[in-house]
């Protein structure tokens, strides 16, 4: 059996972990296990009953590990006293000291027992893929899968600041610990952000009751930069103006109140994320990917493993389980509540919610409208969406030449060494051909999770890298449904959630529909016009250049031929 020390995954992971590994083992320092213990028997024994007592013993037990140069927070303290001694009730926090903390020290001391659970199990629960909890850097393409059980326990290590910090930046890794999320209660308060933290003392309080007992997966998906024949590479511009696939539907939910997370098509849920996953979550933000890491806490385990993302990666996350109800967005965010996630599970156990993280450009201005821009816009949605295992659903994307014009590798000579029959060309010694699968296909050909359901799977979305990211909503909703018609989806619903901007985007859509239009048609368009933006020869929207009679008073909608339904 290969020891823990032997273990590359664990390697590439463990000076970020908390716990220390010896020959076949990972166990806490002595004195962790001591202080834990005593956490574990409750404040009658710990003593541990307020804000800066817990503290306290957060800071002993950092101090055990040798964190105590680390980065922190200075603020914190003050903001765990803020929270359980004067925002939390007498009643929920005598369950939180009395209950809650012992529960989490008895889960953490559990924690080197999980990891090594999960790493002597981490290849057989999809075969052939390699599972196990690691480092998922940039360029690396690779699925960790984890119980929402070491999950938990990761978090309460996140909840105690016991994880180390001091080479994370270097590594361009996210903020994992929770000092910063408590500092910015005390340094400037705001009731969104006591209402984030009341989300995860949600989260703690259902799980120290009933321990959840499926998984989560976490996957870099990676568009590579390089030719490889076994998967779709980084599309050039030519790949869109050329390309013949037709345009999915387009269904659009204009309601103030429609949101993403509560559709109910089974669809992929887009993360509107920063290029380090899950953005503020841990700090002051409270915007979509930040309510959606507090509403379905899970996901800030990512934040432990996946560095920042390039512009030719994503992250799709399956499984994430939802624990809170919440009302209103940023500075109205408002916990609502306990929320009973009631979606089915698959048969990695996994619950049907898929959610992809895609960041878009930060406050682009004009140079949005510039082809590069557009195209790096489309490419990180094309990214997220895509299926790299459908290569044979999606034989389209390697024709040339009136196919979908993928621009080829200098060492391609000629379309026939790539394309026959407008299929991608095979062999039954593939392996020896080409060094193998790709990790995209191993993990979904082995896997089979999701009941060959993906063909079913739509695109839930909404104005992706608009507000504070200051995108133009028109020409984010066009790049959205490009990107998710290339990568065959049957639908993309779009969630406007009222914009002004996009008040007339179902008329639109259904006329381009109606139309037949190709995905290279309206691409072609769109560069079109944002090349006419960049001159100064309109100032006007995408969708009043496209169909100025559409926006003129007193427009005759059936002279545009609008069908009655798509």
């Amino acid at each position: 059996m290969e020891t823990m020390e032997g273990r590359e995954d664990l390697k590439s992971i463990l000076e970020y972990l908390p716990v220390v590994v010896r020959s076949c083992s990972l166990f806490w320092p002595p004195q962790v296990v001591d202080a834990l213990k005593v956490l574990a028997g409750g404040p009658d024994q710990s003593g541990v009953h307020s804000g800066e007592l817990l503290f306290i013993a957060i800071s002993d037990l950092r101090h055990s590990l040798l964190l105590s140069s680390h980065p922190f927070a200075p603020s914190a303290p003050y903001g765990y006293a803020l929270f359980f001694n004067e925002l939390m009730s007498r009643g929920e926090a005598r369950k939180w000291f009395g209950e809650v903390v012992p529960a989490l020290a008895n889960l953490l001391l559990r924690l080197p027992a999980l990891l090594e659970y999960h790493y002597q199990n981490a290849g057989d629960l999809i075969h052939g893929v390699k599972t196990g909890l690691r480092l998922l850097d940039s360029q690396e393409a690779g699925i960790v899968l984890l119980s929402q059980e070491l999950i938990s326990a990761l978090l309460g290590c996140s909840l105690f600041c016991l994880f180390p910090t001091n080479k994370r930046g270097a590594r361009h890794l996210p903020t994992i610990n929770c000092d910063h999320l408590f500092a910015a209660l005390y340094d400037s308060y705001s009731e969104q952000q006591e209402n984030k933290i009341r989300c995860i003392i949600h989260y703690f309080e259902r799980i120290s009751c009933h321990m959840p007992e499926g998984f989560v997966s976490f996957e870099r998906k990676v568009l590579p930069l390089k030719h490889d024949p076994l998967s779709i590479s980084y599309p050039k511009a030519s790949f869109w103006s050329k390309s013949d696939i037709p345009l999915c539907r387009f269904e659009v939910n204009s309601s103030d109140s429609g949101l993403i997370e509560d559709q109910s098509s089974g669809a992929l849920e887009v993360d509107f994320a920063n290029k380090n996953i899950g953005g503020g979550a841990l700090r002051k933000g409270c915007v979509q990917e930040e309510i959606r890491f507090m509403i379905n806490p899970e996901l800030i385990a990512s934040m432990l493993f996946m560095p920042s993302m390039e512009d030719n990666e994503a992250i799709e996350i399956i499984g994430a389980e939802r624990f809170s109800d919440y009302t209103g967005y940023a500075s109205s965010f408002r916990f609502a509540g306990d929320y009973v996630d009631t979606r089915d599970v698959d048969s990695l156990r996994r619950r049907k919610t898929r959610i992809i993280a895609i960041d878009a450009l930060c406050s682009p201005g004009m140079r949005q409208y510039k082809q590069d821009f557009l195209l790096r816009e489309t490419n990180k949605a094309f990214c997220g969406f895509f299926q790299q295992s459908k290569d044979q659903h999606n034989k389209r994307l390697f024709r040339e030449d009136g196919c979908s014009g993928v621009q080829l590798h200098p060492d391609v000579k000629d379309s026939s060494d790539i394309c026959s029959d407008n299929r991608l060309e095979t062999s039954e010694n593939s392996d020896e051909v080409f060094g193998g699968q790709s990790v995209h296909q191993q993990i979904r050909d082995s896997e089979m999770s999701l009941d060959n359901e993906d063909d079913e799977v739509g695109i839930a979305t909404g104005n992706w890298g608009c507000g504070a990211f200051g995108g133009d909503p028109e020409v984010k909703a066009v790049v959205q449904w490009l990107a998710a018609s290339q990568a065959e989806r049957p639908f993309i619903l779009y969630y406007t959630l009222g914009s002004k901007a996009l008040r007339n985007i179902e008329q639109v859509t259904r006329w381009i529909r109606s139309h037949e239009w190709t995905v290279g048609d309206l691409w072609n368009l769109l560069v079109e016009y944002s090349t006419q933006r960049l001159k100064g020869e309109t100032d006007d929207g995408f969708f009043t250049w496209l169909l100025p009679s559409l926006f003129a008073p007193h427009h005759d909608t059936d002279m545009l031929d609008l069908p009655i339904s798509p």
